[in-house]
């Protein structure tokens, strides 16, 4: 596939996730890794979004038994955390939710698996989907962190007033003038005139609306609310950014060994689920959705029942996250509801 001509996407998705490719196989997150994500950085990102479960049960847009599906779990972290503060504030609630992941390697399901029986036991049983066609839900809380930066997109370039578009050939990005009507037409409805635009984002939300019946779907990312129309691609190698397109670099070196990844266009993103009728009910920044989900009363919380080095500890844990120079403004959250 390298030594021919394919499109972005293609290159792009065979990098992540074809034969022996980056995703793969299992990757460490955090310092010994290639990149940080909120859930290593502190378990209060996952508490956050069990209080918003809680929420929703109370208010009764979702039912006592309802299910919690993660899409992009890597190692299970985020739902056990969500698991572990729900049981915090009512255990009883575990008896009747239900908890699910989308994963589509066998070997990443049972490393998941084993991480669950470690933490809990036999209390929770995690029921694993291969992709979202194979769910069939009534009611569901989905959430997801960082999955649609890692969606395969295309790279366009506008020139002259024409719209080009990427391939790769033998690891080398070359530009062609783009044939692709449903890409001119979703750059020119989305006002794109240089970036990256991903073909899957639409597919995803109509997967959701097809196999759910009603649901909050929650999601995190980095990425700004309007498209910046500049290239945002870049590979991360052990806390390193290199741009896709900067000089120095070695394409093939770093093919299948390291990250890709690109920013969300948020305005897209949710123009694709508002064309299959799924509505957008909150868009801000992690800061403000993180303390619009109680994260500052779970600290205080905390502080009533811990010492100080502990609390101190998770405190500059959650600065982290909310850091308005640093993932607080830097990533964007996104809540759509089907009803």
């Amino acid at each position: 596939m390298r030594h021919c001509q394919v499109k972005f996407s293609t290159y792009f998705h065979d990098w992540l996730y074809g034969q022996n490719a980056y995703y793969s196989n299992y990757k460490t997150i955090g310092k010994e890794g290639d990149f940080y994500t909120a859930v290593s950085s502190s378990k209060f990102f996952g508490g956050s979004i069990a209080n918003r479960i809680l929420e929703n049960i109370e208010n009764g847009f979702l039912a006592k038994d309802t299910t919690i599906l993660e899409v992009g779990a890597h190692h299970g972290y985020l739902s056990a955390d969500i698991i572990q503060f729900i049981y915090t504030a009512n255990p009883d609630l575990l008896k009747t939710l239900s908890f699910a992941i989308i994963e589509k390697y066998d070997h990443l399901q049972e490393k998941q698996k084993v991480y669950f029986k470690e933490s809990f036991g036999d209390t929770i049983n995690i029921k694993h989907y291969k992709c979202i066609e194979d769910v069939k839900l009534h009611n569901a809380f989905i959430i997801a962190n960082e999955i649609f930066d890692a969606f395969p997109c295309e790279l366009v370039n506008t020139k002259e007033n024409i719209l080009e578009q990427a391939f790769v050939k033998n690891d080398t990005i070359i530009w062609e003038k783009c044939e692709d009507t449903e890409l001119i037409q979703i750059c020119k409805n989305n006002k794109i005139t240089k970036g990256e635009v991903s073909l899957g984002f639409k597919w995803f939300a109509q997967s959701l609306k097809d196999n759910i019946g009603t649901f909050e779907f929650i999601t995190f990312d980095y990425g700004d609310e309007y498209p910046r129309n500049d290239f945002s691609c870049r590979i991360y190698q052990k806390h390193n950014v290199y741009p896709i397109f900067d000089e120095n670099i070695d394409l093939k070196q770093l093919f299948k060994k390291t990250d890709i990844t690109y920013d969300v266009n948020f305005s897209y993103l949710m123009n694709c689920f508002k064309e299959v009728g799924i509505d957008t009910i909150i868009y801000e920044t992690q800061l403000k959705a993180l303390v619009r989900f109680g994260i500052i009363d779970l600290l205080e919380i905390l502080h009533k029942n811990v010492n100080e080095k502990i609390y101190l500890s998770e405190t500059n844990k959650v600065k982290t996250l909310l850091n308005p120079t640093g993932m607080g403004d830097r990533f964007k959250m996104a809540v759509f509801r089907k009803s």
